[in-house]
């Protein structure tokens, strides 16, 4: 977990308030089945396979994979330089992320899209201290890590967990 409690303050209060702003239906399976942004935050651990959904220009819907990292209560992913979905989300910032676990956990998370590393501009504040984490993950060589990837951080407006027997996900 690498959440500060302002982090995990303002997790909870993104999930309270998506569940409370979600439609009768949703609230009547996620209600009883969720977990708290600590329990989150202790599942959600090292890469977690994401299905990542962008905008064409066109505004057809694109659904493709992406390694998610939950890192201080926000998703962080990456892609080619040259990926559709990168230039996607360069035109258009809007993104929706799902992580599932077969039928024992669903987080579902809507929202935009910041980028970490911005070819040729400045990076994020923090991007010295993701880059050492996803160095240390997929291994120093693993890329060209200023031209061949883009690193993004997907700020969440929505975010809803469904996880029916959160003892067996939280089992150390």
């Amino acid at each position: 977990m690498r959440e500060t409690p302002e982090e995990l303050r303002e997790l909870q209060a993104l999930l309270d308030a998506s569940l409370s702003r979600s439609t009768a239906h949703l609230r009547s399976i996620v209600t009883e089945r969720t977990m708290t942004a600590e329990q989150l935050t202790q599942v959600l651990t090292g890469m977690c396979t994401l299905a990542l959904s962008t905008v064409t220009a066109k505004g057809e819907p694109r659904v493709s994979g992406a390694d998610g990292h939950f890192l201080h209560g926000k998703w962080h992913f990456g892609t080619a330089r040259t990926a559709a979905k990168a230039r996607h989300l360069a035109a258009r910032p809007a993104a929706s992320v799902a992580h599932m676990r077969g039928e024992d956990l669903g987080v579902f998370t809507h929202g935009t899209v910041e980028v970490l590393n911005p070819e040729g501009g400045e990076p994020a504040a923090d991007w010295p201290e993701l880059l050492a984490y996803f160095q240390d993950f997929y291994g120093e060589d693993a890329f060209d890590w200023d031209n061949e990837v883009v690193y993004y951080r997907l700020h969440p407006h929505w975010m809803t967990v469904y996880a029916p027997d959160v003892a067996k996900l939280t089992a150390g």
